[in-house]
């Protein structure tokens, strides 16, 4: 290989050892018991909110892990090409594409804010902090149903935790 091909040559993406993971954690938002159990709305609201309640776990699951932390910002940049692409696909035009995926980083970002928060309680409270957070970041169709997707966040997050780096970059978490 000469000095120029080598130079020239494209670079391997970083983000797509993570892509797997993307995909599984999508698949998990997409799981019919959240909305049918859980009262998530099953609209395009409800379901983005999903998308970000799942990533926001994944993420907080790498940042309590040294060899996965610094990738959390791979993962995110997946989810901003996937919902770029998203915009796109639906008709908005490339002058607000920015300015939704800006609120769109906002909104994950509160998102990771009251999970992490929530998550953070003592055990006796934590369902309640939950059930509370997913009241004010979650599009639900029936809100009395917040108890149950507390209860099934908590039970993704206790999974999470179980499951090693490696697997976890897999995407192969149960």
């Amino acid at each position: 290989m000469t000095f120029l091909s080598r130079l020239f040559r494209p670079r391997a993406d970083p983000r797509e050892a993570l892509r797997p993971l993307w995909h599984r954690t999508v698949e998990i938002a997409r799981e019919p018991e959240w909305y049918a159990q859980c009262g998530v709305a099953d609209t395009l609201e409800g379901r983005f909110d999903m998308i970000t309640a799942v990533l926001a776990l994944v993420l907080l699951r790498m940042e309590n892990d040294r060899m996965l932390a610094a990738q959390t910002g791979l993962l995110t940049e997946l989810f901003v090409e996937d919902m770029d692409g998203q915009l796109r696909q639906s008709g908005v035009g490339d002058l607000m594409v920015g300015k939704k995926i800006g609120r769109l980083m906002e909104t994950l970002g509160g998102r990771i804010g009251a999970y992490r928060d929530a998550l953070s309680e003592q055990e006796a409270a934590r369902t309640g902090a939950l059930a509370s957070a997913a009241r004010r970041n979650v599009t639900l169709a029936d809100e009395s149903r917040a108890p149950a997707l507390a209860e099934r966040l908590l039970a993704l997050q206790v999974r999470l935790a179980a499951v090693d780096a490696d697997r976890l970059l897999e995407g192969t978490m149960p």
